[in-house]
């Protein structure tokens, strides 16, 4: 497989944290998909895009059993 973005053929399985955003909430979540070692790409199959979805959807309606492990803070520049 080549990387649609860099050409590079050094891609490999690892784990991420990738990120779901809905409104102003963030969510982590860990999981493994196919990542271009010189670019950083990402490359996602069914069953992972499947994934991503229903934790977007529990994080809608407030059924995702999460844990705090940071928070944001917005300033604003005078």
């Amino acid at each position: 497989m080549k990387c649609v973005v860099c050409k590079s053929t050094d891609i490999e399985k690892k784990m991420i944290d990738e990120e779901i955003k809905v409104d102003k909430n963030i969510v982590l979540v860990s999981m493994e998909v196919l990542v271009c070692n010189n670019c950083g790409e990402r490359y996602y199959d069914k069953s992972t895009m499947r994934k991503i979805e229903e934790f977007r959807s529990k994080l809608k309606e407030a059924k995702l059993n999460m844990e705090e492990v940071g928070k944001i803070f917005r300033a604003h520049a005078a």
